[in-house]
């Protein structure tokens, strides 16, 4: 028999059965071309995650932008407070006590000669130093059994929960005047001790929460049943999507651990001199403010917006990882 040759038949444009409409080739290809970019064909546009939509929103807040550069600058000045203060904060006299500003000396002096612009400038050294390191301490200390006592529940989580609510009886003011006033450091690791220790629940308190919420979803129940170990469960898949809460309340306790410092140094049981501590100069400054009321005022107002800086971020913060909030 002879060979047959089949040659195919061209697309026709225009109307075919039923309505609808045949493409030729080049037309087809046409419509499934994707749009090229300088270098060629774009690649497909990917899913963007919650850390890239919270980026892209927070990149947009100028509550954002504004308290970062505020929070940035207060950890310039840490690290290198000599970049805008000349001098040392422990160097006084006393013929220049109670004088208001000169030149070289814009904030004046305190009750003991001492250059406020210069001890403002130290000051937030050890504020900036005990926030942060405390706020690191508690969110890996109650972090890490809030979530364990999430994944597993049972008696590890009834045993955690007893001793959450016995942490939050206790009064955090009257709990530091008890416990650090029998301290004798002059250094702020006791401080940093003690807000790690009466802290910690609440970060424990919204780990274990989040960790609940996150471990029932079905990604979680699908690498369960192909026998995912509990490391890999939590590290993998709970963790990433366990974490915005914990960074979110950190953010914002942040500033109030500041804050706590301050009270407790002006109590007397925090800091203690030499130390530099912005709670010591306003201590200092309260029984003479009628008469230097800028010794006072200076301190008050970097360590003001020290924490509204901080708790404005953490806001924001929180606004762009909610999605509740969208």
């Amino acid at each position: 028999m002879p060979e047959q040759h089949y040659e195919p038949e061209p697309a026709v444009a225009g109307a075919g059965p039923g309505g609808t409409i045949g493409l030729g080739v080049e037309e087809a290809g046409i419509l499934e071309k994707r749009p090229e970019g300088p270098d060629g064909p774009r690649p497909p546009d990917r899913p963007r995650s919650l850390w890239s939509d919270a980026w892209r929103d927070l990149r947009r807040d100028p509550v954002f932008l504004v308290s970062a550069l505020v929070v940035l600058f207060l950890v310039f000045i840490s690290l290198w407070p000599s970049a805008i203060a000349s001098g040392s904060p422990l160097e006084c006299d006393l013929s220049r006590a109670q004088e208001g500003s000169r030149a070289g000396h814009p904030f004046g002096f305190d009750g003991q000669g001492c250059d406020v612009y210069t001890r403002t400038v130290y000051g937030a050294r050890t504020s900036v130093a005990v926030g942060v390191l405390a706020t690191l301490g508690v969110a890996v200390l109650g972090g890490v059994l809030g979530a364990l006592a999430g994944f597993f529940g049972g008696v590890w989580d009834a045993v955690l929960s007893r001793i959450t609510d016995v942490f939050f009886a206790i009064p955090v003011v009257l709990g530091g005047l008890v416990l650090l006033s029998v301290i004798t450091s002059d250094t702020v690791w006791p401080v940093i001790g003690f807000i790690v220790l009466l802290g910690w629940p609440q970060i424990s308190r919204i780990a274990r929460g989040s960790v609940i919420t996150a471990k029932q979803n079905d990604y979680v129940q699908a690498a369960r049943a192909l026998g995912a170990s509990h490391a890999r469960l939590m590290l993998r898949h709970i963790a990433p999507n366990a974490v915005a809460p914990v960074i979110v309340v950190a953010t914002i306790a942040l500033g109030t651990y500041i804050a706590l410092e301050a009270t407790l140094s002006y109590l007397g049981v925090g800091l203690k001199p030499p130390s530099v501590s912005w709670g010591i100069d306003i201590s200092a400054a309260s029984p003479y403010v009628r008469n230097a009321p800028h010794a006072l005022l200076w301190p008050s107002g970097a360590l003001a917006v020290t924490v509204l800086a901080f708790i404005m971020l953490g806001d924001a913060v929180r606004d762009a990882l909610d999605p509740k909030l969208r």
